[in-house]
Formats: structure tokens, C-alpha cells, sequence
């Protein structure tokens, strides 16, 4: 039997969009057939300075997205091939150790400092292995992204390739094969735009801000009596439990509340609506189970890119107060829920709920096409 392709995917622990997409893609992987290595070099370099920068993102990120704003469009003008900084340093010491002893045979890398790291670590050792690049972001793509240097660079939808390709990018590299979700969405089946939406089931991800919870959960029940509202806790179930439970009690027989779960795909194809914030797990996630979206919470910058993306599609928009979030709800459920329906049908057009499927089968494709014409350039040197 020939030996399955070895494939190194990288993370980092800096925003969910990173690690949902390394996670998914190598489930798709792995289901491929592939032998399939997820890492992230930061954490395994430095635990505990990565663990606090960590904590700091989602802090800033929760409460100060106006200056984190600011830094993300610092972070532009950063040319990382030439800022082999202190941060740096012990993360491609760590790649520099798990290349060799992995071997793989492709990279992927869903965070854009890797592939800059990657440049100087396989350069030095002389050894050539295909890079691909997971851009996470939809639009508004940082030059962190354009500059990496890749073999290819994978893509969320054709605007955000339009958007790569005038950065002056070669247009055969840049492959659009949407967001790599969970798998498990190409098997699920969405509720039906025909449906009574009677009750109508709305899932909230609040933020770690405890506000949150209590006015825009408030702000959602008091659209109509129909509406039924699933709040996920997530990582902040112990943080947010008080208040989540004292709109339970506000609200009878209308409030239900989890803590972490694993169901986010089917939860999603099971309401009628998500409320959340603008990441590019969550934004994408909404778009592969067809599922409208409001946006509650929007960070400029990454996430302005995920925003426009949902509204030029025509399945969501910003609904920056809770006195916005009932009316922009009331109105997607006046006239029998017709705006609704209309969202739902634009995100059933645009469809796609297979990203990691599409980005695995392309990755293994393009490594073994690499690995055939590396193998014929060899053979003619040796004749010649």
C-alpha cells in the first residue's frame, strides 16, 4: 500500500477562527486518508507567555475592541520577513525541531506568522516542502496574509480572492474552497425557509461581558412572544451563569442555557437565527447551516471583513445595541417571516457547508502534483 501523505497543520491559540479551522481540516484530512499532525508552536514553546497573550486578546477583544482595532492595523505595517522578534524566536525553534522529526510532506498553516518562520527554517536546511495557507479572514485581509510566503493560499469566498489577487498575488494560487467547518454541516440538513417559525428558535453567543447577557438576551425575548431563545455559555458558563440564569427566571418556559458543547453544527441547522459576534468561525459557521445571523459585537478590523462578507451575501447585519437587535428581529418577522425566508434562501444559494472537504482534497491534489513535477525535474537533472 503506498504511504499516506504526512501533514503538518499550525495553529495558534489567538482568536477561535484559527484552531476551528486547523481542527476541521484535519478531520477532513484524516478522512481523506492522510496522516495528520495539528501543533501550535507558540503554545508548545511557550505556554505560559502564549496562555496570558491569549487572555489578553480575548480582554481586549471583549472590552476594548476600539483599541485592539488600532494595534490589528499596526500589525499591517509590519514586514514580517524581516522581524525575527524576541516573540518569535522560540516558536521557529520549536518548528525548526518538529519538521524534521515529523517529516511531513505538506504544511498547512491557519495563523499568518508561520509561513514567514517556515521561509527561513526550510531555507537554511535546504529542504523544499509545499506550504499552504488557511486565511481565515473574509475581505478585509491584513498584509500579514498577502506577504506570507506560500505555494498556495486558500481562501473563503471569491470577493476575499478578488480582494487577495489586487495585492498583487498570482490569481492560480489563490483557490477559493470556503471556510473549512466542521464536516459534519455537509451532512446535516438545515431547517426549511418554509418553515412555520412558530416558535422561532434563536441561539445567542454572548460575549464574556456579563452586560451582555442580560440586555441583549432581553432585547432578542422582547421582539415577540414567538421567540424562543438557547443561550450558549460556552467557556464562560461560570462567569455568565447568574445572569443567564435570572433571564431564565424572567422568562419562563422560554430560556434555555448551555455550557460548552460539541452539537454547535447541529444547533445551528436547528434554529432559526444566531445571535453572536463577528468572528470567522462563528460568521462562517452561520453561512455553512444557512442559518441568518445578527451581529452583536463586531471588532474592527479581521472582523469588519466577516460582517461585510454575511451582508453582501444578504444573510445577516450589524445590530450594534440591543434596542436595534429587537427592532432589526421584529422586522425579519413581520409579513409572516418573509425577510427571514429571503436570508435564508440567499444563504442556501451561496452554500457552503463543505469548505474543509474542498480545502483537504485540494491540499492532497496540489502536494502530490507538486511532489510528480519535483520527481520529473529530478530525473531530468540526473540524465542531463
Amino acid at each position: 500500500m503506498p504511504t499516506p501523505p504526512r501533514l503538518l497543520i499550525l495553529t495558534a491559540a489567538f482568536g477561535e477562527g484559527h484552531n476551528s479551522a486547523a481542527r476541521n481540516l484535519a478531520q477532513a484530512l484524516a478522512a481523506e486518508g492522510a496522516d495528520v499532525q495539528v501543533c501550535d508552536p507558540c503554545s508548545l514553546a511557550s505556554p505560559i507567555l502564549t496562555a496570558t497573550l491569549s487572555r489578553l486578546y480575548r480582554f481586549a477583544t471583549d472590552y476594548l475592541p476600539r483599541v485592539w482595532g488600532r494595534i490589528y492595523h499596526s500589525i499591517d505595517r509590519i514586514d514580517f520577513k524581516h522581524s525575527g522578534t524576541l516573540l518569535s524566536r522560540k516558536p521557529e525553534a520549536m518548528l525548526a525541531k518538529l519538521i524534521p522529526d515529523y517529516q511531513p510532506t505538506a504544511i498547512i498553516s491557519t495563523y499568518p506568522l508561520y509561513p514567514y518562520l517556515l521561509e527561513r527554517i526550510l531555507g537554511q536546511a535546504g529542504v523544499k516542502v509545499p506550504v499552504f495557507t488557511v486565511v481565515t479572514d473574509s475581505m478585509e485581509i491584513n498584509s500579514a496574509w498577502l506577504k506570507a510566503p506560500s505555494d498556495y493560499w486558500l481562501v473563503t469566498d471569491a470577493a476575499t480572492r478578488a480582494t487577495m489577487m489586487g495585492g498583487q498575488l498570482p490569481g492560480a494560487a489563490i483557490i477559493d474552497t470556503g471556510f473549512p467547518v466542521n464536516p459534519e454541516f455537509a451532512r446535516l440538513t438545515p431547517l426549511d425557509a418554509a418553515d412555520p417559525c412558530v416558535p422561532f428558535h434563536v441561539l445567542f453567543f454572548p460575549t464574556g461581558r456579563r452586560k451582555s447577557v442580560a440586555s441583549c438576551g432581553a432585547a432578542i425575548l422582547a421582539a415577540d412572544p414567538a421567540v424562543r431563545l438557547t443561550l450558549v455559555l460556552g467557556k464562560n458558563l461560570r462567569l455568565l451563569h447568574a445572569e443567564a440564569s435570572a433571564l431564565h427566571l424572567a422568562y419562563p418556559g422560554r430560556v434555555r442555557i448551555l455550557g460548552w458543547t460539541r452539537r454547535v453544527p447541529r444547533l445551528l441547522t436547528q434554529h432559526h437565527l444566531v445571535v453572536g459576534k463577528a468572528g470567522g468561525a462563528t460568521v462562517h459557521e452561520a453561512i455553512a447551516a444557512h442559518c441568518p445571523m445578527l451581529i452583536h459585537h463586531l471588532v474592527p478590523g479581521q472582523e469588519e471583513g466577516n460582517l461585510r462578507l454575511l451582508e453582501t451575501i444578504g444573510g445577516g447585519g450589524l445590530v450594534a445595541t440591543p434596542q436595534l437587535l429587537t427592532a432589526r428581529l421584529r422586522a425579519i418577522l413581520s409579513d409572516q417571516a418573509a425577510p427571514w425566508r429571503a436570508m435564508k434562501l440567499a444563504l442556501a444559494t451561496h452554500n457552503r457547508s463543505c469548505g474543509a472537504l474542498a480545502a483537504a482534497r485540494l491540499i492532497l491534489h496540489k502536494t502530490q502534483e507538486m511532489k510528480t513535477q519535483d520527481a520529473r525535474v529530478e530525473d531530468a537533472r540526473r540524465k542531463s
